[in-house]
């Protein structure tokens, strides 16, 4: 079959443009640019043969020649991508199309021609059985006729015709010869076409065992993926939980931050109580000067009193008076100052154990 059609015999009925793509054989995964632009693809019908073909020429090689037969499939993979396999070219072509629409197009003329090419099939068949009936029925009938025809020239001869009735047998002999002859042609013409179909069975019983092995290895790599996403879902996972964890440790620093500030304003406010405590304890040594004060002149009077007696007497209950007081504040005074080394003992533990707060954090 010449690739490029005589118009004489075959003529187009469908033609676009599209960019052409073969699977890779090797990979059987990739596709490989068969041409470097967007190139003519037709639909071809051949009446003699009464056969499809899309054929599609880029310059001067030729990068489809694929015959259609019912068993072919054009498959939609993308809005503007089909593809279907050609066992007898042992590859799968590509056809990208610069709209939907095109490709829709596309897809409708080829399930048109299919089931074109499944009808002309059938009839083939039909014809191919009406002839082998045929054949069958004009060998049972050779026999017959020609055991007639001998019978009848022996009556003939019997009957003195005998010139005749030999013609007779021979033209029937000429005409069953033409037959067999047919019936042999046919017979080799069938043995060509069966031979023909073997071979495109064998070729698509190796594409189907490809397609087969395919399958398995999408199968396999599609568990990888599962495989994969698995451990990516369970590593998203573990990290949502340390995510979860990390915002406990925010709120948990959080809390600590603001128990530091509470304590670092409860220090504050014991260094202004600590601040107080020793104002108050710098007026003690004023008191115990004025005491020292009030003894030297207790003393000064005891002296000058000496000679006055009675004022003496009458001064002595003001000086026991005046020793009780003192002895009640000096009681005061070291209770006061027992009072303030403890809250300053308190004070500096709890420096202490702020101090450490900070740290741990």
């Amino acid at each position: 079959i010449s690739p490029v059609p005589p118009y004489s015999r075959e003529q187009p009925i469908f033609t676009t443009r599209a960019h052409v793509f073969q699977i890779d054989p090797s990979t059987k995964k990739n596709w490989v640019p068969a041409s470097k632009q967007a190139v003519t693809v037709s639909y071809f019908y051949d009446s003699t043969r009464n056969s499809y073909r899309i054929i599609s020429v880029d310059g001067a090689k030729v990068i489809i020649n694929s015959t259609i037969t019912p068993n072919m499939t054009f498959t939609k993979t993308s809005q503007k991508f089909g593809q279907w396999a050609d066992s007898r070219a042992n590859t799968v072509f590509g056809l990208g199309f610069p709209s939907e629409q095109q490709l829709t197009k596309f897809a409708e003329k080829f399930q048109e021609v299919k089931e074109a090419a499944k009808l002309a099939r059938d009839r083939s068949q039909e014809k191919i059985e009406t002839s082998s009936n045929h054949s069958q029925e004009s060998g049972r009938e050779t026999p017959s006729s020609t055991r007639a025809s001998s019978v009848n020239g022996t009556d003939d001869e019997k009957a003195s015709h005998g010139g005749p009735a030999e013609a007779h047998l021979k033209s029937e002999n000429d005409k069953l010869k033409i037959a067999l002859a047919q019936s042999s042609c046919n017979v080799k013409k069938w043995e060509t076409e069966l031979q023909t179909l073997r071979e495109s069975n064998a070729r698509l019983t190796t594409a189907l065992q490809e397609s087969a092995a395919s399958i398995e290895h999408w199968k396999k790599q599609f568990s990888a993926c599962k495989e994969e996403n698995d451990q990516l879902r369970s590593k998203i996972e573990e990290l949502e939980e340390q995510c979860n964890e990390i915002n406990k440790e925010k709120e948990r620093n959080a809390q600590l931050s603001r128990r530091l500030q509470e304590l670092e304003t409860e220090l504050q406010d014991k260094e202004l109580e600590l601040e107080e405590l020793r104002k108050q304890g710098e007026i003690i040594p004023q008191l115990m000067s004025e005491c020292e004060s009030v003894s030297e002149q207790l003393q000064a009077a005891e002296k000058k009193n000496k000679d006055l007696e009675e004022k003496v007497r009458t001064l002595r209950t003001e000086v026991e008076e005046s020793k009780h007081r003192q002895t009640n504040l000096k009681t005061e005074l070291k209770n006061f100052l027992d009072v303030l080394d403890g809250k300053i003992d308190e004070l500096h533990d709890f420096r202490q154990g702020l101090s450490k707060l900070g740290i741990d954090n």
